[in-house]
């Protein structure tokens, strides 16, 4: 394989990958979804595992980290080691009441408003594959646009916050990224979300967090097999 300068692959890459930000939560879909997993990558944090998936083909489940740059990065390396596919399976934030906590968001298209797609010459619109979307939005609640930003803890108001909105469902960190390196690179990617904040802060939580997260795991995992 090719050296990359942050990921130090341990185990063959699949090819296919889902990518959660949380290296925990990849280590926990790990456990889920992938047949006697064995660590792909561990540098920087940034866990990875390969493993054989329930259609019996090799899955890498990698994390990417918070934020567009950190993602950015892994998708960019995980190209470089032969790449063909790809879903982000994250968390968001709701922008109305369309989608409520514990649903599943399938993004059509990311609204750009982050650095990170900006400086990779995306438009103001990155959308999906669509192949992979008509996967992913069979297994979801709600399939549509979102928003991708780089501040978790926005100080804008909320009049200033909605202004923003142009229809999306939900707000995610990393969606415009990764669908924006993947276009760059000619490799096909989808976005699957799981809402953990309503737009007036109630939380997701517990059980029923896990729960939301295990299902984003499976429709991801399915939608790869399928498309």
């Amino acid at each position: 394989m090719p050296p990359t300068a942050h990921l130090r692959p341990t185990a063959p890459f699949a090819g296919r990958a889902l990518l959660p930000g949380d290296p925990a939560r990849a280590l926990a879909l790990a456990q889920q979804l992938l047949d006697e997993p064995r660590m792909f990558n561990h540098a920087h944090a940034l866990w990875g595992y390969t493993g054989t998936a329930a259609d019996g083909r090799p899955l890498t489940i990698q994390s990417t980290g918070l934020g567009g740059p950190s993602a950015a990065i892994v998708v960019e390396e995980l190209c470089d080691l032969g790449l063909r596919a790809a879903v982000r399976v994250g968390t968001c934030g709701a922008l109305d009441g369309a989608a409520a906590p514990g649903e599943l968001v399938c993004a059509r298209d990311a609204l750009a408003r982050d650095g990170t797609s900006a400086a990779l010459g995306a438009g103001a619109r990155v959308p999906a594959d669509p192949a992979l979307t008509a996967a992913l939005g069979a297994g979801a609640d709600h399939t549509g646009t979102i928003i991708s930003t780089d501040l978790f803890y926005d100080p804008a108001s909320a009049a200033a916050r909605a202004g923003l909105r142009d229809g999306a469902l939900a707000l995610d960190l990393q969606g415009a990224a990764v669908l924006a390196v993947a276009a760059r690179r000619d490799v096909r990617a989808g976005c699957l979300l799981a809402v953990v904040r309503g737009p007036a802060g109630d939380e997701l939580e517990g059980e029923a967090l896990d729960a939301a997260i295990r299902r984003l795991g499976r429709v991801g995992a399915e939608a790869l097999a399928e498309a």
